[in-house]
């Protein structure tokens, strides 16, 4: 497998296929690189060099129970990129995936990347506070918490169905991809995954939005129940300097699995434009 080893000794698993221009993708909590496959596969077939990482105690990168904020999941992308000499790329990130993306841009991108684009992204803050009133109540985050840190094997196959918006009418439930997004998740190490709930929810990814030039694609389902658009994508593209928002009525959070031949045409000719 391919692994590199970060400043703090631990090991983040990578694919990287092909070449040409490199797409990077950033996947949610509390999955792997592995939710990218529909992506991973279609940017290939398209001539991109594609590489996807498990971030730090997330599959099968390295269990440590150390590291688990947004600045040094960014650092442990900054070092991938570093090894692999990647340049001119297009980094896109689902959800939690989509706060690493805006940071590593903001802190280290600075030469190597082209775009970016934030898909169903917990950008700019996701939690209510005295700055975001209209956010999304800490009793929200707390039950996440404990289900994760309780009952984490049923929790997860639960979280699929308002995941992928298996709960609305007319929904066509595929019991692979709840599968697939619950073995993901039980890859990964429960410390990791419990620690991750303060990241996504409480990093306020403002100021990042703010300083980034490039020019930013964010795509959000209008019908997301994990992370509302309003809370997120409306604000966050009103920070970009170069943002452009496209909303999909009735998609769900999980809409790069259950509307990839949508999503995946759109970030491509995002790319070409």
């Amino acid at each position: 497998m391919n692994k590199i080893k970060v400043a703090d000794g631990t090991e983040i698993f990578y694919k990287d296929w092909g070449t040409g221009q490199p797409v990077f993708f950033h996947h949610g909590w509390p999955l792997s690189s592995d939710d990218w496959d529909a992506q991973m596969m279609f940017f290939l077939a398209h001539g991109f060099r594609v590489i996807a990482h498990d971030r730090r105690g997330h599959g099968r990168s390295s269990h440590t129970h150390i590291g688990h904020d947004m600045d040094t999941y960014a650092a442990d992308v900054a070092e991938l990129v570093t090894a692999l000499d990647l340049k001119d790329a297009i980094h896109v990130g689902h959800s939690t995936g989509g706060g690493e993306v805006i940071r590593y841009v903001a802190k280290h991108g600075k030469g190597r990347v082209a775009k970016a684009v934030l898909i169903s992204a917990v950008t700019p803050i996701m939690v209510k506070t005295k700055d975001n009133p209209d956010g999304i109540p800490m009793s929200v985050f707390d039950e996440i918490r404990l289900n994760t840190a309780t009952r984490r094997s049923q929790y997860f196959q639960d979280f699929t169905v308002p995941f992928f918006g298996y709960n609305r009418e007319g929904a066509k439930v595929s019991q692979g991809i709840k599968d697939n997004w619950w073995r993901q998740g039980m890859m990964g190490a429960i410390k990791a995954h419990y620690d991750c709930i303060k990241v996504f929810s409480e990093t306020d990814f403002t100021e990042d939005l703010r300083s980034v030039n490039i020019p930013v694609l964010v795509l959000h389902g209008e019908d997301d129940q994990i992370v509302p658009i309003n809370t997120t994508a409306v604000k966050a593209v009103k920070l970009l300097k170069n943002g452009k928002l496209i909303s999909y009525p009735g998609f769900p959070h999980g809409m790069p699995t259950t509307e990839a031949s949508t999503i995946n045409a759109d970030i491509l000719a995002f790319i070409r434009s």
